[in-house]
């Protein structure tokens, strides 16, 4: 549900981009139509919003948004043309890179909120034994996904703490079945975001690391488009990035119009909303936390080598 599990066979997608038609090129006078893939979590709040303020519109843009269930739907299908721009975490955006699949970063997403304390994803644990993410070794941990940004903070934080990650086992379980997992003793540990952080520290969870542990300022993930596209039609991109740019930092002003939006386009009710712990959104990519991101996914072994990213990134 999150932000998309490591994309199977994403070297196929290069094949891709010769038989997609990114946009249909507006008519005289008309908007450009633009759809963006995205995900129902409170990380995107920003592009509804944008909408609603209509930074879109104002730009000559008619937005649409479509939500998949996460980046192994959306990267290919920005590839494809299905979408003219994708949400998608900032570790499958790096794989993508590595197998050179044709995608650009073109907008920051998602930020940790820099206080590892009050952050918007945190490892829980409720045995009082756990008393450092040290004391996970040998132990078993929920993550969303394996390969990916939630694993990869999971192993940083334990590493901070003095354990070996190697040492730590990770389960994958959905965001909303990790805390009956917990509860049960199935699992020792859990890394959860919102809106399901904030019910678990309510029932006693306890937490030892967050996103902040990364990098205080970690791009979690980020808005991209298509090579193609951006050869097609770089005002459109252009035009696109300045209107998310103004999303993102309208929303980080705005803290109750997020809570309300997130309403709107998931199954998230207000009283949940209201006890969330929200995100930053930064109006630029924090490339500097790319940057130890990239490195810690080649020091775990999910890169090969870090990442030239002169591509990928703004």
């Amino acid at each position: 549900m999150h932000r998309g599990r490591l994309l199977p066979a994403l070297a196929a997608l290069t094949l891709l981009a010769a038989c997609g038609s990114n946009a249909t090129p507006a008519k005289p006078g008309e908007p450009d139509k633009v759809k963006v893939g995205v995900i129902p979590i409170v990380d995107v709040a920003p592009i509804y919003l944008g909408k609603a303020q209509g930074f879109f519109s104002k730009r000559n843009i008619d937005l649409t948004t479509e939500q998949a269930q996460g980046g192994a739907a959306i990267v290919p299908g920005v590839v494809s043309g299905q979408y003219q721009f994708g949400f998608s975490n900032i570790v499958s955006l790096l794989v993508a890179g590595q197998q050179k699949v044709p995608i650009k970063v073109v907008a920051n997403g998602v930020n940790s909120t820099g206080d590892a304390a009050k952050d918007f994803g945190q490892l829980i644990v409720k045995d009082p034994a756990i008393k450092t993410a040290k004391d996970l070794e040998g132990k078993t941990v929920a993550t969303n996904t394996v390969k990916n940004i939630v694993d990869t903070t999971v192993k940083e934080i334990v590493r901070k703490a003095g354990g070996d990650p190697a040492k730590v086992s990770f389960v994958e379980l959905a965001f909303p079945d990790m805390g009956a997992a917990l509860d049960a003793g199935r699992v020792q540990g859990m890394f959860v975001v919102e809106p399901f952080l904030a019910p678990a520290l309510a029932k006693g969870g306890r937490a030892l690391g967050s996103y902040a542990d990364v990098d205080p300022k970690l791009c979690v993930a980020a808005y991209f488009t298509s090579s193609q596209l951006i050869a097609q039609n770089p005002d459109l991109v252009k035009r696109f990035t300045d209107a998310m740019q103004e999303s993102l930092a309208y929303a980080d002003g705005h803290p109750d119009a997020v809570r309300q939006a997130v309403t709107t386009y998931t199954q998230i009710k207000a009283d949940a909303a209201g006890a969330m712990t929200l995100p930053k959104w930064a109006s630029t990519v924090d490339t500097a936390s790319v940057a130890k991101m990239n490195q810690l996914l080649a020091t775990n072994g999910v890169l090969s080598a870090p990442v030239d990213t002169s591509k990928l990134l703004p």
